[in-house]
């Protein structure tokens, strides 16, 4: 199988022809159809996070396929669904947070394209209780940012608790605001749009935003604050800015929830006396819950929340993370394999003949190695 492969960080992603996997026991092997592209796997591909996934790995967590093959035990899926391989691989399912609904959160929980391999590649392992299940009136390409942007937006947005005819301001109108516009209106909130690019903002307003500004034109928290008699009662920070989250606080209605889903590096000051007098809430927001996912895709099954995509190959994969990084994308895009095996044929691949460490995490509960899982044998690598 080609997959596009993490040898080192900060460095492009290797073009490989691996072995097909095969599904252990609890696991299913997932033909990719389209996997989306987010600034998670730049985050991931640069090691840029105290908790960096161990070398090599495949990124990607937004891949959609269908299930090729189950090992044994499995009987929530079976061969022939269409299923989405999200952030979220697993989690313990026994700790106080998956039984209360927050597996998000799980101590033992592993992430898709990170902690385990993802869907940079034209098959991927999963477990099958973790699996996104996609509507079958919801095309592959369509659905593969639903399970990533989609989710991450919604789940935000229930988060700052803002009720149907309540303002919501959401920071940042790229891939991550474009949706996040879209539930928003779709659960009958009224919506700012704040970005520093017009065309997004003009965007914005094509999509169903009631009220847009550009924060580089003067001071975003006092605008919206006087279009909206005080300021939103709920703010989701998508913009992956430092200046975004300060600005996040200052747009915050008294006894407003502002939540955070971007995840830039650093720390931002906190006015804490704004805070504290004004009762605000400031809460972290990660991802969401398999129950989040379902709703997120019904959205979209539905049509009321659609993902701005461009279709691009695999082999393009170091190009589309360039452009990711210099902000040099309006939307999301979404690798689709259907049309690509010519193209990667014609980068020409080198033959995989190294050792790599494994890539398990403590606490994963599985004995494969990255390395298996890469197409290596066992044998040639230590299992961590």
């Amino acid at each position: 199988m080609d997959a596009a492969v993490v040898e080192q960080f900060g460095k492009p992603l290797v073009l490989r022809e691996l072995d097909i996997p095969s599904p252990g026991p609890g696991q299913i092997l997932v033909k990719t159809e389209a996997c989306g592209v987010c600034h998670t796997d730049l985050h991931a591909a640069h090691g840029d996070w105290p908790l960096k996934p161990i070398l090599p790995f495949i990124p990607g967590h937004e891949a959609i396929g269908l299930v090729v093959d189950v090992g044994s035990g499995v009987t929530i899926v079976k061969e022939g669904d269409r299923v989405g391989v999200p952030w979220l691989y697993s989690a313990c399912g026994h700790c106080e947070y998956c039984l209360t609904g927050w597996e998000t959160v799980c101590a033992q929980a592993q992430f898709g394209g990170y902690t385990k391999n993802g869907g940079f590649a034209e098959y991927i392992l999963a477990d099958p209780n973790y699996v996104a299940h996609v509507p079958a009136d919801l095309a592959a390409r369509d659905a593969a940012a639903i399970i990533c942007a989609g989710i991450t937006t919604y789940k935000g947005i229930k988060e700052t608790a803002a009720k149907p005819g309540e303002w919501i301001a959401i920071s940042g109108a790229g891939g991550l605001g474009n949706l996040g516009i879209q539930y928003a209106k779709a659960m009958g909130l009224h919506v700012c749009a704040i970005d520093i690019d017009d065309g997004k903002l003009a965007h914005a307003k094509r999509i169903g935003a009631d009220l847009v500004i550009n924060a580089s034109a003067g001071d975003p928290a006092a605008a919206l604050k006087k279009e909206t008699g005080g300021g939103a009662h709920g703010v989701l920070i998508t913009a992956p800015s430092l200046t975004a989250f300060k600005q996040g606080v200052g747009m915050t209605r008294k006894r407003g929830t502002c939540v955070l889903v971007g995840l830039p590096p650093g720390e931002f000051p906190v006015p804490l006396f704004d805070v504290v007098a004004n009762c605000i809430t400031i809460r972290g927001s990660f991802v969401g819950t398999r129950q989040d996912m379902a709703e997120a895709l019904a959205f979209a099954a539905e049509g009321k929340v659609r993902a701005d995509i461009e279709l691009q190959p695999l082999s393009a994969i170091n190009q589309v993370l360039d452009r990711l990084e210099h902000g040099d994308v309006a939307s999301r895009v979404v690798l689709e394999f259907a049309s690509d095996s010519s193209e990667m044929t014609a980068v020409g691949h080198t033959a995989v003949t190294a050792a790599f460490p494994g890539n398990v995490t403590a606490g994963s509960g599985r004995e494969a190695s990255a390395a298996a899982q890469l197409g290596y044998p066992d044998q040639a690598v230590g299992t961590v």
